[in-house]
């Protein structure tokens, strides 16, 4: 097919445009037309009709005042001289009526004024004359009056009023022919537009099948063909240019398609070894979490049995002995029963843990000063017993799971209470700052450090840095923190440069729906959570350790004044 010289975009624009322009000017011949019409038909309805009404009721009060008179010269009788004066009123109304409605009649108007003369001559000749008789020399001269003035020059007036009638009435046509004219003249505009669409709907749907169906339908059937396989198929450039380039651009692509088949087919054996061994793999990696799943949903159970009797028989305690013993001792039984309440409360969540990255409750918005908040309490009795304390900086709202946060900061927290210098007060600060997208959480205390060589292994499982009789616990702390973290998408290190104690540091991603916020301009005032406070210490140290521990402590839940630093 030969190539056309104008694009389709042209050919189309050209065609809406001279439909338009033909469209436009019948559309204004319609619009003038359709003025005229109007025009005609508010005469019609505003001026000729009322003008017959009143040409009838004029010559009706003419009528009025001929019987008038006559009535009067007959009985002489007063009262039936009314419709006279009644007539004479209603004429001159009329008259006025009439006259405001043909300012664009001049020949109408003239006839009405006419009229209006030869009714005031009828009265000054016959009717004026005929009262006058009867009221001074009484009936028989005014009857005789009346026979010798009134007929001929009543028959002249009503002739004219009739002549008058006529012309209204040839008005009247002559309106109504030229309405009739220009609403034909609308309709045929209409018709004429109808025409011009239709013809411009057959003309565009004539050029889109010759110009974009039928080309369409032959690069369709080459490109089918190619799509069975023969990719050694030249692609036919055909229709306007914008087909002939996409046609182009199609063959090409099918000569790149045909040069990558045989590489794709070479590497079609490795990839299938390679899927082969990734299944092989990932069934295992399923076995393996289903054992691991099974494990510690056993275990779990195992743990909890004891424990729950040990709440069961605290509470049994502190609803017996309640008020009975002093302060101090319902204060011990609080502890013990929240204690072993947040226990079981940690074993369900380390369980949900172990099925971080196949199940999940989804993500919420959480603020992490409630977050430390939890923390505090959480290790308030370890801060009493080793006279340390916690603070922190406002700290951002994030989105994540609420209980993993407060387990992540909970080991941080409890490894710096746990890897004090044993002369010093611990102290711990946890604070935040905005970093591009992310925000960069820092947990600081002012304990024993961590030598640099050391900085990446403390987050791998089980690794320890310290003999057991050191520093209890089982090494996986601070693995639960990296995980925790690399759940919600962050990144967690030890800054080695810090110069006294240790400073680990770890990202979480800015919500999407505050990124474009401005980015926090320095640290808000930190709030305190006072921990050296007077009492006996518990048995043993139930805080986390430097490379592993559990976020779980005895605390009591009371509410604890923040104070500013």
């Amino acid at each position: 097919m030969r190539q056309l010289r104008w694009s389709l975009r042209r050919r189309v624009a050209t065609l809406c445009v001279v439909v338009g322009v033909v469209l436009g000017l019948l559309a204004a011949g319609a619009a003038v037309v359709a003025t005229e019409n109007r025009q005609h038909l508010d005469t019609l309805l505003t001026k000729t009709g009322p003008l017959r009404t009143d040409g009838q009721a004029l010559l009706s009060s003419l009528v009025d005042q001929q019987t008038g008179v006559r009535g009067y010269a007959v009985t002489g009788a007063e009262a039936d001289l009314a419709p006279y004066r009644t007539g004479v009123e209603r004429e001159a109304a009329l008259i006025a009526s009439m006259e405001a409605l043909l300012d664009d009649q001049p020949e109408i108007r003239q006839q009405l004024h006419t009229v209006r003369d030869q009714a005031r001559q009828w009265r000054e000749v016959v009717a004026q004359p005929a009262i006058q008789a009867t009221m001074s020399t009484g009936t028989e001269a005014a009857q005789a009056h009346l026979t010798a003035q009134g007929s001929g020059r009543f028959t002249t007036l009503r002739g004219e009023v009739e002549t008058l009638q006529g012309l209204i009435l040839d008005l009247r046509n002559a309106v109504a022919d030229n309405a009739r004219r220009t609403g034909n003249t609308l309709v045929l505009l209409l018709i004429l537009a109808a025409i011009v669409v239709v013809l411009a709907g057959m003309a565009l749907l004539t050029s889109l099948n010759r110009l974009v169906i039928g080309p369409v339908t032959t690069l369709a059937a080459q490109v089918r063909e190619v799509a069975r396989g023969d990719y050694q198929r030249d692609i036919e450039r055909v229709g306007p240019p914008e087909l002939a380039r996409l046609a182009g651009d199609v063959d090409a692509m099918r000569r790149r398609i045909a040069e990558d088949l045989s590489e794709v087919r070479q590497a079609r054996e490795r990839i299938e070894w390679v899927n082969s061994q990734l299944e092989k793999q990932a069934e295992e990696l399923v076995r393996s979490n289903r054992d691991l799943e099974q494990f510690a949903y056993v275990a779990s159970h195992d743990l909890q049995e004891p424990l729950r009797k040990v709440a069961s028989f605290c509470q049994l305690l502190q609803r017996r002995y309640a008020g009975k013993l002093d302060e101090r001792a319902d204060q011990y039984i609080a502890f013990a029963v929240d204690g072993a309440q947040r226990m079981q409360r940690l074993i369900n969540d380390l369980l949900a843990f172990s099925r971080i990255g196949r199940l999940t409750t989804g993500f919420t918005e959480v603020d992490l000063n409630r977050v430390m908040t939890d923390v505090a309490g959480q290790t308030e009795a370890t801060r009493r017993y080793v006279g340390g304390e916690l603070t922190w900086s406002d700290l951002p709202v994030i989105r994540g799971e609420e209980t993993l946060l407060t387990n992540l900061l909970a080991n941080l927290v409890g490894n710096s209470l746990k890897f004090r210098r044993p002369d010093v007060p611990p102290k711990v600060h946890v604070s935040a700052r905005r970093v591009g997208d992310e925000w960069e959480i820092s947990c600081q205390d002012n304990g024993i450090g961590i030598e640099p060589e050391f900085a990446d292994k403390i987050f791998v499982i089980f690794q320890r840095l310290h003999a057991k009789d050191a520093y209890p616990g089982t090494g996986i702390g601070l693995a639960i923190v990296k995980k925790i973290v690399e759940y919600h998408g962050g990144r967690v290190w030890v800054d080695p440069e810090v110069p006294e104690g240790t400073l680990i540091q770890f990202t979480l991603p800015v919500p999407p729906e505050l990124r474009e916020l401005e980015q926090p301009s320095g640290a808000a005032t930190p709030g305190e959570q006072d921990g050296a406070s007077e009492g006996s210490a518990p048995a043993d140290d139930p805080v986390a350790e430097r490379s592993g521990g559990s976020s779980g402590e005895s605390a009591r839940p009371a509410s604890e004044m923040k104070e500013t630093v």
